[in-house]
């Protein structure tokens, strides 16, 4: 299982991955820079290395997650979260054009929940006893 998800990561990284976690990048520098939302700029960071190598993890909503990280997701979806989703939604369809792609383009839709509420959500290895959960 382990080199299959290695194989995976390798073609989703030349394919989609590198172009979507450099979308994520720049939205984390871009919060970094306003002090204020420094928040943010570490689940955009972290979301991006979740975005290089995608196979063989998943994110599960975090059970400490409160009122702070939903206010926190209305900003995050008005400021950059929409744009990241459109990027998803632009690539997946890119990538469902052929055949050998669809299965990319599946999980690039996987991702949009989180790149829409990156907040009060933690990424693990689907190997994880309870990952799904």
């Amino acid at each position: 299982m382990k080199l299959i998800n290695f194989v995976l990561n390798v073609i989703w990284l030349l394919f989609a991955g590198l172009v979507m976690a450099l979308g994520y990048a720049v939205a984390g520098l871009i919060c970094m820079i306003l002090i204020i939302t420094i928040p943010w700029g570490i689940a955009a960071f972290r979301i991006a290395f979740y975005v290089l190598w995608p196979f063989g993890r998943t994110t599960r909503v975090r059970d400490d997650a409160g009122a702070a990280s939903c206010a926190g997701n209305v900003v995050w979806l008005v400021v950059a979260g929409w744009w990241l989703a459109l990027g998803h939604i632009v690539t997946s369809i890119a990538l469902a054009i052929t055949i050998i792609g669809i299965p990319f383009a599946w999980a690039n839709l996987k991702m949009i929940p989180v790149s829409l509420m990156p907040l009060g959500r933690e990424i693990v290895s689907t190997d994880d006893r309870f990952a799904g959960w």
